[in-house]
């Protein structure tokens, strides 16, 4: 089509000045953001600003961490709290916790090794036998992460992962200790 037919098309103009993004926000840096405040700063501000910077880098510290229960863990995506989780929040909050990891239904559903053994004999009817030489502690713990997904998102669906906070992972790891952890994988595609 050429420009001759679109003006052959009533209401339509060829010179729009269609200017894309002109009623979004624009960011500002957070040295903006600080100096619109207040202009004397005390130690509050210098305080909030140095658990902002922490909480840029999670795999550095743990001041990420709203529970008190976390640890760091080797990548920014698995450095995650409970408490940044809104489904695992209102559990907490039902019970008045602080963190997942101290809910009644977190210990007897995935540090209970007698109910893992279940769920993990279930699992084996559904995807085959596991192998002799598998340690226990290893088939425990991945067991526990599933009936964590579980009890917190139901059903995901095939291929699809959460990433777990770092308190419900080291509490089953501490758990179910291993040599080597592998941490978590999105699917590949």
């Amino acid at each position: 089509m050429s420009d001759s037919d679109d003006s052959d098309v009533p209401g339509v103009e060829m010179d729009m000045n269609i200017l894309p993004y002109q009623f979004e926000p624009t960011r500002q840096v957070l040295e903006d953001i600080t100096s619109e405040g207040e202009s004397s700063e005390s130690e509050t501000d210098d305080e909030q600003d140095d658990h902002a910077r922490a909480r840029d880098s999670r795999t550095d510290n743990d001041a990420w961490c709203d529970c008190s229960m976390c640890s760091s863990m080797p990548t920014e995506t698995e450095c995650l709290c409970c408490q940044e989780v809104t489904l695992i929040q209102t559990k907490t909050e039902a019970k008045d916790i602080t963190c997942i990891t101290l809910h009644d239904g977190f210990v007897a559903n995935c540090l209970n090794p007698d109910v893992l053994e279940v769920s993990m004999l279930e699992f084996a009817d559904h995807h085959g036998p596991f192998g002799d030489n598998e340690p226990m502690h290893e088939l425990y713990r991945h067991v526990a992460y599933r009936r964590f997904t579980r009890w917190i998102w139901q059903r995901l669906g095939k291929r699809n992962r959460k990433v777990l906070p770092a308190c419900v992972v080291r509490s089953i790891r501490e758990a179910f200790p291993s040599e080597e952890y592998c941490g978590f994988k999105y699917v590949r595609p």
